[in-house]
């Protein structure tokens, strides 16, 4: 049961990660995705907060590096 909840958490997490069009609210919608996964995981486990913190942390670290792969492609497009 643990793991289809954290396989459904990180697949609804990652269908929505990055939202944006800027680098700080690419970073950002990735560590609140981040750091809301993390902690329902870390709920799991009796630490959410810890979680929460490690979520954020990898969350934010995803959207800056999607941000930077989106603004790639779009120096490639011209």
């Amino acid at each position: 049961m643990k793991l289809m909840t954290i396989s459904i958490t990180l697949l609804a997490a990652a269908s929505i990660a990055a939202c944006g069009t800027t680098t700080a609210s690419r970073t950002g919608s990735g560590a609140a995705l981040g750091a809301a996964t993390g902690a329902a995981i870390g709920s799991l486990s009796g630490d959410a907060g810890k979680g929460a913190l490690i979520g954020a942390g990898a969350g934010a670290l995803g959207g800056y590096v999607h941000d930077r792969n989106e603004k790639s492609k779009e120096r490639q497009r011209w």
